[in-house]
Parts: structure tokens; sequence; C-alpha cells
């Protein structure tokens, strides 16, 4: 590359010509490049700046709506055509330490080229680059099937997102019956519902996606590579049903951690309500001798007080034992 900032945001810039690589190329070469018979030019980018994109825009032609919107990571998952080339973002998604991270992959492709923009927490596409280099057959058939090829990779990576998921909501509704519910359990749950609207968010706009890779569009992608992404879209429609399962699963678990805290509410009422009985006793009978009456013919027995006190004692012994029979102590 011939500046030093473009080496910041460039990853990859490579021309092709049929499924062989012609080796890395400067930015300011592309136009030229592209121009050669039965030849694509593959350019990964990063974070870039209005600087860079618009070098980027002048070389490949893009539009402008298209080029404002890769400027920003704050898109939703969609495919837009303008003219001849097409503009796609997809969300990627991987596991952090306490929650999904997400990022951005946006697409411009076009007869000749594929442009990948990557904001946030995305993977690499080296390993996705390689993988094609090494099938120069089907990488021949142009940039549609690159851009199937990053578009399988990252679907494959919501796998083991939802994989993670799928453990978090096992510990949790571990917690549940093995431990007394808790305020932190019901947060795990309400913060991983919240994680699978999310992915459901960002995965069900590639069905969309797909459909119209596969019919609707003017950049030439063999029929044979469109096929592909009708893989991708039954890939999508698995992950949303065991999504989809989850959330059932979700919804019926914060139901019984519910439950039982009603339950330990109720249990806690009962509790009290039993040793409230059993106060009542003693407390009926010392205010009824804190009256001020002067005719009370028990003053003046001899064993009356430790028959009052026995009295208390055994009543509220035996009102115990019943509560305690009942299971309401």
């Amino acid at each position: 590359m011939s500046d030093t900032i473009d080496n910041n945001m460039v990853m990859k810039c490579v021309a092709y010509q049929r499924g062989v690589s012609l080796g890395d190329i400067g930015i300011e070469d592309i136009s030229e490049v592209i121009k050669q018979p039965d030849t694509f030019v593959w350019l990964g980018l990063r974070e870039l700046d209005a600087a860079l994109l618009g070098k980027i825009q002048e070389e490949f032609g893009l539009h402008d709506l298209a080029v404002e919107d890769a400027l920003s990571a704050h898109q939703r998952p969609k495919i837009e055509e303008y003219g001849d080339s097409l503009f796609i973002v997809l969300h990627t998604a991987s596991l952090g330490d306490d929650c999904v991270d997400f990022g951005e992959t946006h697409f411009f492709v076009g007869n000749h080229f594929l442009v990948t923009v990557r904001h946030g927490s995305t993977l690499s596409h080296n390993k996705i680059r390689a993988r094609c280099e090494a099938s120069p057959l089907q990488l021949a058939k142009g940039p549609g099937f690159a851009l199937y090829a990053i578009m399988d990779f990252i679907v494959d990576n919501y796998v083991p997102v939802l994989e993670g998921l799928q453990t978090r909501f096992d510990t949790l509704e571990s917690a549940i019956f093995q431990h007394h519910p808790s305020l932190q359990t019901m947060e795990g749950l309400y913060e991983l519902k919240r994680e699978l609207l999310q992915m459901q968010g960002v995965i069900l706009p590639v069905i969309d996606i797909c459909n119209v890779l596969m019919h609707f569009h003017n950049v030439d992608i063999p029929k044979d590579v469109r096929l592909y992404f009708r893989d991708i879209a039954d890939h999508i429609k698995r992950i949303d049903r065991a999504i989809e399962s989850m959330r059932e699963m979700l919804i019926a678990a914060m139901h019984v951690h519910l439950t039982f805290v009603t339950v330990r509410q109720n249990e806690v009422v009962k509790r009290l309500a039993g040793w409230g009985a059993i106060l009542a006793i003693p407390t009926m009978v010392f205010s009824w001798y804190g009256m001020n009456f002067k005719h009370m013919p028990e003053l003046e027995w001899t064993y009356s007080y430790p028959l009052l006190i026995g009295g208390v004692i055994f009543a509220s012994l035996l009102l115990f034992l019943r509560l305690k029979r009942s299971g309401w102590l």
C-alpha cells in the first residue's frame, strides 16, 4: 500500500483472475485492475475513515448513500441495490466474558469486486480467504462465491454463541431448582432473554437477504452459486428454531422462579402467623391480669402464679405441636 494510514485499515487487497490470486494491489490501482477480463478484486477493510472510503468509492464507483451507511456502525441487517452493485449489512456475534459481543460487516458487491468493511467485534477473514484461494475453481465463479464464504462464516459463528447461551441457561435453571431463588438469578434470566431477542433480530433478516441474492438483483452471480445462499437460509431457520425453543424454556423458568418466590413468601407468612397464634396465648392471659380489678379470687391463692405460668406454657406448647404437625412451623 502506498499510504501508511491505509495499512491500519486495509486488511487485504488482492486481485483474482479465473480464481487465481494475482497478488496484493494498491488502492490506486483497483480501477484499472477490475477492467481486465475474468478478474475481480477482494478488498477487506476495518474501521475505516471517510478519507479512505472516499478513495474506495472513487475506485469502484460506489453510490453515495451506500458509502454514507458504511461509515456508520449502527446499521440494521439489510440488502440494498444501487444499479449494478449491492450493499449488504450483516451483524456478527461472538461470546464475551459475561455477554454476547455484536459487531457489523458491510459488503459492497459488484460484478468485479467484493469489499468488506468490519465494525466492532468481528473475526478476521484471513482463514476464509485462504480457504477460497485453495479452491480456485470455486473462486473463479467471481465475487458471489467470496460473498457466500464470508456470510457462511458469519452464520456458522452464531452456533457457538447459541451454545454458550444454552450453557448459561442450564446454569441458571440449576440455580432455580438446587438453590433458593434469588434476585441475581432473575436478573440473569432477564439478561439472557434480552440477548436471545437480540440474536433473533440479528439472524432473521439474513433469510430475506439470502432470498434476494437467490432471485432478484443485477449483480451477476452464477446460478450454481445462488444455491449456496439457500443453504445459509436453511441454517438460519434451524438456528431460529433453536432460539425459539430456548425462549420458551426461559419463559417457563422465569415462571417457575416466580412461583418459588411466592411459595417462599407463603411459607414465611404461615410461620409468622403460627408464632403469632402462639404468642397470643400469653398475651391474652397477661393482659387479663394487668386489669385493675379488686376482687380476683385467685390473687390470694398460693399456687395461682405457678399454675398460671404452667398453663400458659402447656397451652403454647400444645399449639406449637399442632402447628408443627400441620406444616405451619
